[in-house]
């Protein structure tokens, strides 16, 4: 169960996976290895300490099911289906601004109040090829006539001075009267600029050429000294005081190879709409510069790279997890029909829990689902496991009345005791935690095992009853070889159920339910022989 998340594209899967192999193997060789030794040690302690069974008898369970075998699995078939279609509808959140933890830390909290004083802001960056800012303001001029959008902001379109944009591109005249100094000086500033970027044409007639505001106010200020220009009193102050938020918004706003705007959504950031927009502004923005490649980074884009993520992960999970524990199944109890029965159960118990928050329209942390389905597989499955094991012992020496219920009676104290365990720490660290997901981890685990208790106790007996022959139809018992086969011999009334081959006053070879009465002499192969026994049928 725990491997299967190995497989996640998020690699807190994988990172998850391990460290959670890694604390089985440990607690499985400190059970194989240490605790015998404790045991030994505290023997007498534990003789000493022993009191009567707290657990009352539970025959009223293997009552039931015998009483229900025919009622009960029809109506758990029909559960599962409709399950399976509500649990599909669960509102998954993506992100964290939909989750809410039964207890608020001071984060949450003050994050709360802010988002109910304010509002929620939905930020996206988008990150464009630099190098145009005419490109970039029309741009952010289509982006801000769509609904969708609150507002932009980028070098384009951030105001500097009288009306003009950083990224306004300025004469030599509109640079003089903007920056308070002569023309002549302007046109000098402009000529050495022109030079300096390899703009020689731009020479022949400076006073049309034109400059983004941000870049020639910039290259002043780093030249002054070239220039040989001195700047005094409130024109020096307000260029210093001027150079200080270019700079700074050009850090901010333009990099080597990508220019970053700033776009704020009216939309909620884990929603289905945000991210088709999300596409389409990106295909909007590839447009402007041939179809080159743009991003989308935010809150709500990172949303959406889970979401992708989240419907593969969850088929590669949910498949391995079943395949894996499947296959373990088989091989230990050698029957094609029983692990599919007991997967079924855990799988149902699934399917049940999470159409809760479906039905509740609670959303629901998409991990959450990957993760919880994997443990609840890998570790409820032990519940059934017990269940399934003690009938197959019990179930050739007695009717399957008196089988059904031992094997409750057995397997209770185990299963409810376990079961408690991690259902009451699953619904202790939900209620209890302030972080959202590791709440949301928890309560969902607590629920589902509780569900996994109820199915294993009051759904699997009677699956286990109705589906006898087919257990053994599909057991890997048909196979064995002859010294293996198991014997029987009477003389009298008997009745035989099950597969048999050998000799009864003549030969027999095939699935019979009868009473024979003289020398029985068989080979059973599977079923059971009850001798001098009065039963009504096969089914006792």
């Amino acid at each position: 169960g725990m491997a299967a998340m190995a497989c996640m594209q998020f690699k807190l899967g994988p990172d998850m996976a391990i460290c959670l192999i890694k604390a089985i193997l440990l607690a499985m060789l400190s059970v194989f290895i240490v605790m015998p030794g404790l045991l030994m040690i505290f023997g007498p302690a534990l003789k000493k300490t022993e009191h009567k069974s707290l657990i009352p008898d539970m025959s009223f369970i293997g009552k039931f099911a015998y009483k229900t075998r025919k009622i009960v699995p029809p109506i758990f078939l029909i559960i599962v289906i409709a399950a399976i279609f509500i649990s599909g509808a669960c509102p998954f959140a993506y992100g964290y601004n939909n989750l809410e933890a039964a207890k608020l830390n001071e984060q949450s909290l003050a994050k709360k109040m802010i988002t109910d004083s304010f509002g929620s802001v939905n930020m996206i960056a988008l990150l464009v090829p630099s190098g145009d800012y005419e490109k970039e303001a029309e741009l952010l001029k289509e982006l801000e006539s769509r609904d969708e959008v609150s507002s932009t902001m980028g070098l384009a379109n951030v105001e500097a001075m009288d009306g003009y944009t950083l990224a306004d591109g300025l004469t030599p005249r509109q640079f003089s009267e903007l920056a308070d100094v002569d023309i002549e000086l302007a046109e000098m500033v402009y000529l050495y600029y022109a030079g300096t970027n390899g703009d020689i044409g731009s020479i022949l007639d400076i006073s049309i050429y034109k400059v983004p505001l941000i870049d020639i106010f910039l290259f002043l200020l780093d030249n002054l000294e070239t220039l040989d220009i001195e700047l005094e009193g409130e024109q020096a102050a307000m260029l210093d005081g001027a150079k200080d938020q270019m700079a700074s918004a050009k850090d901010m706003l333009v990099g080597e190879n990508y220019s970053r705007m700033i776009v704020y959504l009216d939309m909620p950031e884990d929603d289905e709409k945000t991210f088709a927009f999300i596409d389409e502004m990106k295909s909007i923005a590839s447009s402007y510069y041939d179809g080159a490649t743009v991003y989308a980074v935010g809150n709500a884009t990172t949303a959406k790279d889970f979401k992708e993520s989240f419907v593969v992960d969850n088929v590669v999970v949910s498949a391995v997890s079943i395949v894996t524990v499947l296959l373990v199944l088989l091989l230990s109890f050698k029957s094609v029909a029983m692990p599919v029965i007991l997967i079924a159960v855990i799988q149902g118990a699934i399917w049940i829990s999470f159409s809760i928050p479906s039905l509740l329209n609670t959303p629901l942390f998409f991990l959450g689902y990957i993760i919880i389905s994997a443990i609840q597989m890998g570790a409820n499955i032990d519940y059934a496991i017990v269940i399934a094991t003690r009938y197959n012992e019990v179930k050739g020496k007695m009717s399957k009345r008196d089988a059904i219920i031992e094997t409750m009676n057995f397997a209770f104290p185990t299963v409810i005791t376990s079961g408690a365990i991690m259902a009451v720490t699953g619904i202790l660290i939900g209620n209890m935690s302030s972080e959202q997901t590791i709440a949301s981890l928890g309560g969902n685990l607590g629920r589902g095992t509780v569900i996994s208790i109820i199915l294993v106790l009051f759904v699997l007996p009677q699956l286990l009853l109705i589906s006898d022959k087919l257990v053994d139809k599909t057991s890997f018992t048909l196979f064995k070889k002859k010294e293996e086969e198991k014997t029987a011999e009477a003389d009298g009334k008997v009745r035989v159920c099950g597969h048999v081959s050998g000799e009864i006053s003549g030969s027999i070879d095939g699935v019979i339910d009868a009473v024979i009465d003289g020398n029985v002499n068989l080979k059973l192969l599977s079923g059971n022989i009850n001798e001098e026994k009065e039963v009504d049928s096969c089914e006792e």
